[in-house]
Formats: C-alpha cells, structure tokens, sequence
C-alpha cells in the first residue's frame, strides 16, 4: 500500500493543510435532524454525511473524534463507522482522534481493532507514547508495512500540557525527549516526499515550541490541534510547516463543523453550506502566512 505521508501532502498539494475534526457535540446538532431520526446516532450520522459532502473536495483529510460516538453506546459507534466509511466513499483520508496506547498483545489488539477491521479501519490514528515503544511498536509496524499513519502526542494544546510535557528529564524536557523518539520510530517509513508515516501533535499555542520540534523532528508530519477555538492563530502554525508550505495539516473541529451557529445568515438547515464556507475563509487565512 502507498506511504500514508505521501498520500496525504498528494492531497494536501490538490486542496489545503486543513484537517476537519468531526466532533459532533450532541447539543450543537441541528434539532431539525434530531426530530427526522430515530435515534441520537442516525441524527449525527446524518449531520457528518452534510459536513463530508461540503468539504470532500476542499480538504484531504477528517477527523473524528471517537470520544463523542462512544458517548452515545452500540449506536454512536454504529455512526462513528459508517462516518469513517462515508468519507472513504467521498475520497478523504480518515484520521482516528482515538489516542490508544498499552502494551504487548492489547497494543496489538488495539492496532488490528483501528487499522484492520473493516468495521473501524482508518488510514491513520493519534497514539499515546506514555508507556514507552513497546506500546507504539505494533502501529509503528503498520506504518512500514501496511501504509498506515500515525499522530503521536508530543506537545498538546491544552493548557495544563506543560504539567507533564514540561518537566524538565535533566537533559531536555520530557517534550523534546517524545520527539527524538518519534524521529526515530518513523526512520522505517519515510515516503518520496521526505516525509515519514509516523508524524507528532503539536499544538498551534505553542509556537515556539513547534519551532523547536520542527529542528528536532524535521521528518514528522504534524497534527496541529488548537488553532481557532482554542486561541491559535495563523501566525502560531507557521513554524509547524517547512519552507514549502507543507509538513502539518492544522485541525479545526468546532470552528468548521458548527460554523452555522456563529453567523445569524445561516439557518440549522444551512449547516453544512456553513462549514464548507469556514473551509474556504480558514484556508485564505492559511495562505496568509504560508
């Protein structure tokens, strides 16, 4: 199977570095949806299936974020797969926002689970490195193998992520220590792009940083979470991308998903034209400083 990296900066040189992240905050579904469906799953399957259609041609890749499927039981995890399914139909990459990680065969378990059972199988999933390789090794294998990607947490948006990410090992930060690693697991599966298959998270609040882990991880794509909703601007991802403007799809859920809510122009039943439009004024906000 082609190197996941080079089937995501193909797509990215066709269309923009943006990731969308299909976040479907019960509450911020349209009610009209919620009356025509028979269940809380249907209603948000219903509203990813607007989402996809709008943005399928102007963004190479989603991300669902499993927490809010398995929310809803057997029936949201019902519409998570039929959601991954839908945007492969539609010719997006899928990005698993599942942040597994363990050990031995669960690692294994949970790598087959995500990248080889048809019910949840998905080009690329963020992972977890706090319990060392032997909890990376398994999709790591499958990054080399089987064209799969990975997002391995290193510098997260989150306000409290320097609590942990910022300790200081005695040489370098525990941060910077995740990052060589990464550069390291992702050696076996660099694509003709020059990038590898085993990328980072890096979040837009934290520029300098990512300016830093750009040196340390000059092969890594990078999932970066934070810009919009969270107080990342344009500005802040720059250091995220190489001189070409690529290496890292920025992610906007909220922002791009529920833009129907933030504009009195649109109505409930305008959500999906509302996203598409979000697409297009973040990727001109992009272009700004790439």
């Amino acid at each position: 199977m082609e190197n996941f990296a080079d089937r995501l900066i193909d797509r990215i040189k066709e269309t923009t570095p943006i990731c969308v992240g299909l976040d479907p905050h019960f509450g911020q579904i349209p009610d009209f949806l919620i009356t025509e469906s028979k269940t809380k799953g249907e209603a948000v399957l219903k509203f990813n299936k607007g989402i996809i259609e709008a943005i399928a041609d102007l963004v190479p890749i989603v991300k669902p974020q499993i927490a809010f499927y398995e929310a809803l039981g057997l029936d949201g995890l019902r519409a998570y797969s039929e959601t991954v399914q839908y945007a492969h139909e539609k010719g997006l990459l899928v990005l698993g926002d599942c942040k597994r990680n363990d050990i031995g065969s669960t690692a294994e378990a949970y790598a087959r689970a995500h990248f080889e059972n048809e019910d949840f199988e998905v080009d690329a999933l963020t992972v977890n490195p706090y319990l060392g390789s032997d909890g990376i090794k398994p999709f790591v294998e499958r990054c080399e193998k089987n064209g799969k990607g990975l997002f391995i947490l290193v510098k997260t948006s989150n306000e409290s992520s320097h609590e942990f990410q910022d300790l200081n090992t005695g040489v370098n930060t525990l941060y910077q220590t995740v990052a060589k690693k990464v550069d390291e697991w992702g050696k076996g599966s660099v694509g003709e792009h020059g990038y590898s298959s085993v990328g980072a998270v890096v979040g837009a609040t934290y520029p300098q940083e990512a300016k830093l882990l750009r040196e340390l991880m000059p092969k890594s794509l990078f999932l970066v979470p934070g810009y919009g909703a969270q107080g990342g601007g344009a500005a802040d991802i720059k250091p995220c991308f190489d001189s070409k403007g690529l290496g890292a799809i920025v992610n906007n859920s909220r922002g791009i998903i529920f833009a129907y809510e933030k504009d009195p122009k649109y109505l409930p039943q305008d959500f999906a034209q509302a996203a598409g439009d979000a697409v297009e004024a973040m990727k001109a906000d992009l272009e700004s400083v790439l």
